[in-house]
């Protein structure tokens, strides 16, 4: 499966079409925070970059999908490439002439993710005309290496391209962006858009993805307790930890531990579930995530090392990785070619609706009761989700991988000049992570 990925000429391009995109994306991710507390020095304005940056998100994410289900997907990619391109360029301009107003940056941060939201869907039912079905796992495998990589060394990067001089981490975004675009322009797969009657953005077309997924019991369960209830947890969890090892933030060493090791086990995650096949044994490893979770926030209750905290997060986000990627290949298998972007767009949808508030709750509960308690009772959380994976039969229901048929054939024909489209290939969508940005530019699944 490896080699036929290495012969697949527009899958090379549209991973490095989003290798270009991602790693712009995680250095500004830092820099543009960065920028609002260098012109201001308040950290409220600099923290209002991330909320304005998941609220877009959240509300532009269900109508990309629509859009890239109607749009051809690979024309709408390269609009999203180029828009932006612009509105990098336009921050570029600004910190070079050494005006940056406020303003400037939050809707710079909001137009890239609405963006972000109408790219990744278009992107996700591309790559299901480009890349086979018994590539499906390796090919979502290589994606979430892809993004673990660029979120392990982009801030890093940006960090040290921010202290030359503050234009440069926003600089170098908009030549990847330039980069994405010609990537994009040499794919030679098209995807053809449906043309449908009624409002594009009715009630009925908004909600298409998130009726699909609630008709079919396995979906809905997992990605209620693992897409929902995991998410809030884990999210609480990690920074419970990053707040405890730190000393209350008074020592770096222990929190960069914490960060690190997270963003570690993603990488090793992906880079193992090519060997796994977990599309295979994808209700045991959802299951052994949430139990290992428990596990862990139980031993960081009692244990106050920092690496020990540290290899504990790298394992549960190792676990994560690799189980969110055989739910991937289920999950787009089972999806009709006409609305994978609906379906992609309601799966990041419903994961990422909670997100934000596992911070919010464990520092709460940190505040109120401190840190053995509130690791005890993000384990009773955690512990919850697992058992409703563990036991509902609805869950297990859907361990199996199901077989391609003809109605998930996909309905996007093949050019004269463009690749072999396979029969039934499903793509790869993301349920822990739906939009990879909080400043500037588009995100890449």
């Amino acid at each position: 499966m490896a080699a036929s990925l290495r012969n697949n000429r527009d899958f090379r391009l549209l991973w490095m079409s989003g290798l270009f995109a991602v790693l712009g994306t995680q250095m500004t991710a830092l820099a543009l925070p960065l920028l609002v507390l260098r012109e201001t020095g308040s950290a409220v304005q600099a923290g209002a970059i991330g909320t304005v940056s998941v609220t877009a998100v959240l509300i532009t994410m269900l109508p990309g999908g629509v859009m890239a289900d109607r749009v051809e997907r690979r024309r709408l990619m390269r609009l999203c490439d180029l828009g932006s391109f612009c509105v990098v360029g336009a921050l570029v301009v600004a910190v070079w002439t050494g005006h940056v107003p406020l303003p400037l940056v939050l809707l710079v941060a909001g137009a890239g993710a609405i963006i972000g939201s109408l790219y990744g869907p278009a992107a996700f039912g591309l790559m299901r005309s480009v890349v086979p079905p018994e590539d499906m796992g390796t090919a979502t495998a290589r994606l979430q290496a892809r993004t673990a990589t660029a979120r392990l060394v982009g801030p890093m990067v940006g960090g040290a391209l921010f202290g030359l001089h503050p234009v440069l981490p926003f600089l170098a975004e908009a030549i990847g962006l330039l980069l994405s675009t010609v990537c994009v322009a040499l794919v030679r797969t098209r995807s053809r858009s449906e043309a449908r009657a009624g409002s594009a953005f009715s009630k009925a077309e908004l909600t298409a993805g998130l009726s699909f997924l609630w008709r079919l019991p396995y979906l809905r369960t997992v990605l209620l307790v693992f897409g929902l209830g995991m998410n809030f947890a884990f999210g609480a969890l990690t920074f419970t930890a990053l707040t405890v090892f730190s000393g209350g933030g008074r020592s770096g060493l222990g929190g960069g531990t914490v960060v690190t090791f997270i963003s570690v086990g993603a990488l090793t995650g992906a880079l193992l579930a090519p060997r796994l096949r977990p599309e295979r044994h994808t209700w045991a490893l959802i299951a052994a995530t949430c139990w290992f979770c428990v596990a862990s926030a139980l031993a960081m209750a009692w244990i106050r090392v920092p690496l020990f905290a540290g290899l504990l997060c790298a394992a549960c986000m190792c676990l994560s990785t690799v189980a969110s990627i055989g739910f991937l290949s289920t999950l787009l298998a089972v999806t009709p070619g006409d609305r994978v972007g609906r379906v992609q767009s309601a799966a990041g949808f419903l994961s990422s609706l909670v997100q934000p508030f596992g911070p919010l709750a464990g520092g709460a509960l940190l505040t109120a009761f401190g840190s053995r308690t509130t690791f005890g009772a993000i384990a009773g959380v955690l512990a919850v989700s697992a058992a409703v994976v563990t036991f509902a039969p609805s869950a297990r229901s859907g361990s199996a991988p199901p077989e391609p048929s003809a109605s998930n054939a996909p309905s996007d024909p093949e050019p004269a000049d463009a690749a072999p489209v396979p029969d039934a290939p499903p793509a790869p969508a993301t349920a822990e992570t739906p939009a990879d940005r909080t400043g500037a530019g588009s995100p890449r699944p």
